[in-house]
């Protein structure tokens, strides 16, 4: 019986199952060279795979000597068993051979509905089914008396023209569903009507009282200006900025104009206001133009930086270094925003060659430091006294491996012209967009290669980190 798994009530002797699938064998077959036992099916689909020998001693086979085993196949059907469904409830034991006929009558069994629906359930579970759930068992409907299949009667079930219902409107009225559309169009107090001026859709019996609160339903100008059809809702507006009988302010107001006068006058005040308008206007220019100065001079303090330290992120890496090595935008040289060493101390600045200057152009990136002219350098010690460090810090997660910053520290050279009190810096001094080499500054043009960055974690999210960091020492007054 191809296609059941079998339940034995004991352990079948070893001699009955395949050596080639490990199970009971199904239609047995010998090799009379040999004597070894397979099933037909597992062996038919080892020889299709090209090997003409046998499964168990590798002898050479012959299709001729191998014959079906009807002797086996008996004694494998007259083995004891359970019902397949046993664990689902059923309680039969029998010969393997009975097992079909017992699975032709066995409540447990899954079989096809009868009325060709696509179920397939247990024989017990099938009276049930018929009844209540098939969608091809035969219903009547109580209102029309038509005759539908189990599907069709669900589909039938709330659209049935005979059935009586209530207005959807919820008016009150009961009738059959036939007649519902024609009284929900034209007769249903209930029913929806649109405005006929904003379009906006109200119920029958309440459309009256919109029409008078209704935005755009016409109104006269209250001006006679004569403008017809004015939307209830623009009413202010035209008053405002289209009514020729309204007077207005002059367009220069908010520069100082108080002359208010008709809104068809305004051109013929506009002609004859030139110059004390272009006075007002200069007047508001120059009040601006304090302001913002207040505003930047207010912005710039906000912005900085007193502890000493800078951390510097350069976004967009990869974009900034080929425009580097390309020299697309002429000036190769990068600039940090200024900070400073201490309150009332040392304005300062990083600069970075991300494709590397000098000895280092072209393999390594090179950063420095500039000192720039600040408002306490009168104050201050020259030439400029503290040690610098500069970090290319390292962007891995500190919880996975220890990060490895690149660190460089030094000291500055007193007589290095680069830390002598800055001057201002004049316009002379910038050469297409970038400083002139003697405002490069001080620090390292092969401070890490383009190598050593690419094998280490310092560029993340195509975005580099620099530190900078200035060991101020500060004096203790006792």
């Amino acid at each position: 019986m191809p296609g059941l798994d079998f339940k034995f009530l004991e352990r079948p002797k070893r001699r009955f199952h395949c050596p080639l699938c490990n199970r009971i064998m199904r239609d047995p077959v010998q090799v009379s060279t040999c004597g070894h036992r397979f099933c037909d099916t597992c062996l038919q689909e080892f020889l299709s795979e090209g090997v003409f020998k046998c499964p168990e001693d590798q002898l050479p086979l012959d299709y001729a000597k191998i014959f079906p085993d009807a002797d086996l196949e008996q004694q494998i059907l007259s083995l004891p068993i359970r019902c397949i469904h046993s664990e689902e409830g059923c309680r039969w034991t029998g010969q393997t051979k009975q097992l079909k006929a017992h699975l032709s009558v066995c409540s447990y069994n899954v079989v096809p509905c009868p009325n060709r629906c696509p179920e397939k359930l247990a024989r017990r579970d099938l009276p049930e089914h018929l009844q209540h759930d098939c969608p091809k068992r035969r219903l009547r409907c109580d209102f029309c008396e038509k005759e539908f299949t189990g599907e069709a009667y669900e589909d039938h079930q709330g659209l049935c023209p005979q059935e009586s219902v209530y207005c959807e409107n919820k008016c009150g009225v009961r009738m059959l569903r036939m007649l519902l559309p024609q009284h929900m169009l034209s007769d249903c107090p209930k029913r929806k009507l649109p405005c006929r001026h904003c379009t906006k859709e109200f119920l029958c019996d309440t459309i009256q009282h919109h029409h008078l609160q209704c935005p755009r339903l016409p109104v006269q100008c209250p001006n006679k200006c004569g403008t017809p059809g004015i939307a209830r809702e623009e009413l202010p507006i035209h008053l405002k900025e289209k009514c020729s009988n309204n007077e207005v302010l002059c367009p220069f107001k908010e520069a100082g104009c108080k002359h208010r006068c008709p809104k068809l006058s305004v051109g013929k005040h506009l002609e004859e206001a030139v110059q004390s308008h272009l006075f007002l206007l200069c007047g508001v220019v120059n009040r601006q133009r304090l302001e913002l100065r207040e505003l930047r001079h207010c912005v710039e303090e906000s912005s900085r930086n007193f502890d000493g330290s800078l951390l510097w992120k350069l976004s967009n890496y990869s974009r900034k270094l080929q425009e580097a090595q390309s020299k697309i935008n002429g000036c190769v040289e990068l600039f940090s925003r200024p900070f400073y060493s201490h309150r009332y101390g040392y304005r300062l600045q990083v600069t970075t060659f991300l494709n590397g200057n000098g000895s280092g152009e072209g393999t390594h990136l090179s950063i420095y430091i500039r000192v720039l002219p600040g408002e306490y350098d009168g104050l201050l010690e020259w030439p400029f006294p503290y040690r610098v460090t500069f970090s290319l810090l390292d962007q891995s997660d500190p919880s996975v491996t220890k990060p490895k910053h690149v660190t460089e520290t030094f000291s500055p050279d007193p007589n290095w012209k680069n830390f002598q009190r800055p001057r201002p810096i004049a316009m002379n001094t910038v050469r297409g967009g970038c400083l002139d080499e003697s405002m490069l500054g001080f620090g390292y043009p092969k401070f890490i290669s383009h190598q050593e960055m690419m094998k280490g974690n310092y560029i993340r999210d195509n975005a580099i980190f620099i530190k900078a960091s200035i060991d101020v020492v500060q004096n203790i007054i006792k």
